[in-house]
């Protein structure tokens, strides 16, 4: 596994204080170190900052992160990530045809160019387990997602007129405008329904969970979010050496 952790405001200009707000996310980072020491790293843009810290399993020299690329307009994108995606080379070819090229062979690039190709619409081609972060310099948006059954956890919370996150609620709380406390819903959470939690819920006051299958963004419009996939009942009408046939391919998958 690997861990993210970052920040948004968009109407600040972080980098005025470079060694301050740097020192922030290395700390933010160094919070969830457990979740991979091979290799760290961190961006950090006007309006927002981007920190990971990697267990590399996949191009273990060419995947580093913040990976950052250039939209059409010549404007930024960065991402951190943590997950894997199963469907990454089904993904190169259709994007290589688009005119994209691929510098590394990880599948952080390919959901990167995922995003630059098909825009929102890019979470709902990735078949795998995953948490990201996405910050777009030139929509001005933050883009939070996590995969279909939340697998990868991905936490924020609203501060200051910002959007903090991270992959623990101990890296939030290394980011000054942050303190962990407890209100009636927490013990709630933690007497009532522990260990499980409500979907979304992160049991200190003021954080939330980015919701399985949803993109959580920050953006001039607000916080939204919207869900890239549901699941869905239907009649089963497939005869038995049907679902037979399907729950192999599916087991095998």
């Amino acid at each position: 596994m690997c861990g993210i952790a970052g920040f948004c405001q968009l109407d600040a200009d972080f980098t005025r204080e470079r060694a301050r707000w740097g020192g922030v996310l290395t700390d933010m980072r160094e919070a969830i170190a457990h979740r991979g020491r091979d290799q760290t790293g961190e961006y950090l843009d006007p309006c927002a900052g981007l920190a990971h810290t990697r267990l590399s399993i996949r191009d273990l020299t060419g995947g580093a992160q913040p990976m950052l690329r250039r939209t059409a307009e010549g404007q930024t994108c960065a991402i951190v990530y943590n997950g894997e995606i199963y469907n990454t080379d089904e993904l190169v070819p259709p994007l290589e045809k688009m005119g994209f090229c691929f510098e590394t062979t990880s599948d952080t690039e390919v959901i990167l160019n995922a995003y630059l190709a098909y825009g929102l619409d890019f979470a709902d081609k990735l078949n795998g387990i995953f948490a990201l972060a996405i910050w777009d310099a030139g929509a001005r948006r933050l883009i939070l997602c996590r995969d279909r059954f939340g697998v990868k956890p991905l936490f924020y919370t609203e501060q200051g007129g910002g959007l903090i996150f991270a992959s623990e609620p101990k890296a939030l709380f290394r980011h000054p405008q942050v303190t962990p406390r407890a209100d009636l819903d927490s013990f709630r959470e933690i007497f009532g329904i522990g260990p499980a939690r409500t979907p979304g819920c992160g049991v200190f006051q003021g954080v939330r969970e980015v919701r399985p299958g949803c993109l959580t963004l920050f953006s001039p419009a607000g916080l939204t979010e919207q869900p890239y996939w549901s699941l869905t009942a239907r009649p089963h009408t497939d005869s038995y050496q049907q679902t037979v046939e399907t729950v192999s391919f599916l087991l095998r998958d």
